[in-house]
């Protein structure tokens, strides 16, 4: 089996330095659709150097990524064909807000490996701390098609029950059709989301948005209706990939407030009759 469990979360976590600059978040934002409209006040926090701040979700390309999830896919225990592997599920802590600039080590490991049956699915968790003390948290759950079935741990269940009564608010973001491509500069340079042979081979008619990518889209639009633009409101963000954003269709956003300073989301894709994207989507707030 080309994943050896056992050996991949007994591995040494791969320490590294990372640094970013105002320009990295500011194309990072431009990434996930900010900028629209161009002269909006509340856009110019996303795009103009002087009054930049910094969308949390930005934790996930910092230092383009790495360590990383395809970083990650090279740890001793896993060999994987790139292929078979989909990003199943994102959970961001926020320990801090983050710098529009920064240096830091990030430190990498897989903290568990999952048997699915039909897949296996790796948890490869990133610490981030600068001299200050910690950043952020990111786990990335990774699905590698076809290498389940060893009879491991199955893991705890991800799914969460469906919110309850009408959305708090529903809002509509289109995907540019460019998007995958302006998205993947950030340091995610996984063919599948710009090479139309590649994709075929994975099984898609075409390249497909990076799920990061509809994560920041989601989150941004969260964080501009309900937390008053306020970025260092957010605490965590948990979410679920449920299914594919071809570059060029349009984003369904809806939103409900919780008790408990929470916020859950659901999101769909407006040209394929509302099929889901992201489920089991929570944004813990301030």
């Amino acid at each position: 089996m080309p994943i050896d469990a056992a050996k991949a979360v007994a591995a040494e976590p791969r320490t590294g330095e990372i640094t970013w600059t105002s320009k990295d978040v500011q194309l990072y934002h431009l990434g996930i659709g900010a900028g629209t409209p161009a002269t909006d006040p509340d856009e110019l926090r996303y795009t103009l150097e002087s009054r930049l701040h910094v969308l949390p979700s930005f934790a996930t390309v910092a230092g383009s990524g790495s360590p990383g999830v395809i970083n990650g896919l090279s740890m001793p225990g896993i060999e994987v064909d790139l292929a078979r592997v989909l990003h199943g599920g994102q959970t961001l802590t926020i320990h801090r807000p983050i710098p529009a600039e920064g240096t830091a080590t990030a430190t990498g490991r897989i903290a568990a490996v999952y048997d699915k049956g039909k897949a296996a699915v790796l948890v490869m968790r990133t610490d981030v701390a600068d001299a200050d003390g910690p950043l952020w948290t990111n786990d990335a759950q990774i699905f590698v098609r076809g290498e389940g079935g060893w009879g491991g741990d199955r893991g705890p269940s991800a799914r969460l029950e469906p919110p309850v009564g009408e959305p708090t608010r529903t809002v509509e973001r289109p995907v540019r059709e460019d998007q995958a491509l302006l998205y993947r500069l950030s340091g995610d340079w996984n063919p599948l989301h710009a090479d139309p042979e590649f994709a075929k081979v994975a099984g898609f008619e075409r390249p497909i948005l990076h799920g990061l990518c509809t994560y920041g889209m989601t989150l941004k639009a969260v964080v501009d209706t309900l937390l008053g633009g306020d970025v260092t409101r957010v605490r965590s963000y948990t979410t679920r990939f449920a299914g594919v954003v071809y570059p060029g269709e349009t984003l369904r956003i809806r939103m409900w407030r919780q008790e408990g300073d929470a916020v859950r989301v659901a999101v769909s894709a407006v040209e394929r009759d509302d099929a889901p994207v992201l489920a089991d989507t929570v944004v813990e707030h301030a």
